[in-house]
């Protein structure tokens, strides 16, 4: 037999799906339309049709005609953070992070006007709210929010913030506009930002940005502690300087990953046939 025989029941169409999915990883984080029917075997036509159907669907975002993944992926499993590659970057720093401040670490990224977790090493404290990867909290609220929308210009900004939070958590402060702008421009001046009991009672934090090669901010990185135990004096000037050299040490790392070559789907390796004389 050629083909493995597959149940009448099975649907083409959401294999090919997930085939888009899967194409994307470390090396291949974004790609044309081409790149991925090349990647994946569909004919070009095919691709363009499941790529657009993601992105309606919020699973993929385009630029210029390159698409990549959102992090609202996390929603189908595992699959996201495996095809992201950076928690592989991450997890060394942040476990180092942990051991040092004995704090919770976590890292998120902007899916709408909320963030999502996608990464965390958690210490065993009691806090109000119950975080998980996947978990979503308001942008505007967190720390790690406001790192990640100082990162936006003011039309995507405008953007974001009208699509509204989906996490379903109502935050303890929802800033005015104008108050969030001005502790917008203050984060990307200081390179940090901080939420001190503001998406909830208990809840104090500061994150700082993971960069990709290009500059931009594709996560944010944060230590988060109990209010009543950790004062913002200790949190700022004892914890900020390890999250800064966390952050950054992810960010370089991050960009060396990005730049390794592709291998692109049918090249062969040519073998080294020069002979030194």
């Amino acid at each position: 037999m050629g083909e493995v025989e597959r149940s009448r029941d099975f649907v083409e169409a959401l294999s090919r799906g997930i085939d888009v999915l899967r194409a994307f990883g470390p090396t291949s984080m974004a790609m044309t339309v081409s790149e991925v029917a090349a990647r994946t075997g569909l004919a070009r036509p095919t691709a363009r049709r499941l790529l657009i159907t993601l992105e309606e669907l919020g699973y993929a975002r385009s630029a210029d005609g390159v698409y990549s993944l959102t992090a609202r992926t996390l929603e189908l499993g595992a699959s996201y953070i495996s095809a992201l590659g950076m928690w592989d970057v991450a997890r060394p720093h942040m476990e180092e992070l942990v051991a040092a401040t004995r704090e919770s670490s976590s890292m998120a990224q902007l899916d709408g006007s909320d963030i999502v977790y996608v990464a965390r090493v958690a210490v065993p404290k009691i806090i109000a709210l119950v975080v998980t990867i996947g978990t979503r909290f308001p942008a505007v609220a967190t720390s790690m929010g406001r790192v990640l929308l100082a990162d936006l210009d003011s039309d995507e900004l405008d953007r974001v913030l009208a699509l509204g939070s989906e996490s379903g958590v109502v935050p303890r402060v929802d800033p005015a506009r104008a108050d969030l702008d001005q502790v917008l421009a203050e984060v990307r001046q200081q390179g940090f930002a901080v939420s001190d009991e503001q998406l909830s009672v208990g809840i104090r934090s500061v994150a700082a940005p993971v960069r990709d090669a290009s500059g931009a901010v594709v996560a944010a990185l944060n230590v988060t502690v109990h209010a009543a135990e950790t004062s913002m004096d200790t949190l700022l000037g004892q914890y900020l300087p390890r999250l800064l050299a966390a952050s950054a040490a992810i960010t370089e790392e991050w960009s060396y990953v990005q730049q390794l070559p592709v291998v692109r789907p049918g090249a062969a390796q040519r073998p080294n046939t020069s002979t030194q004389r």
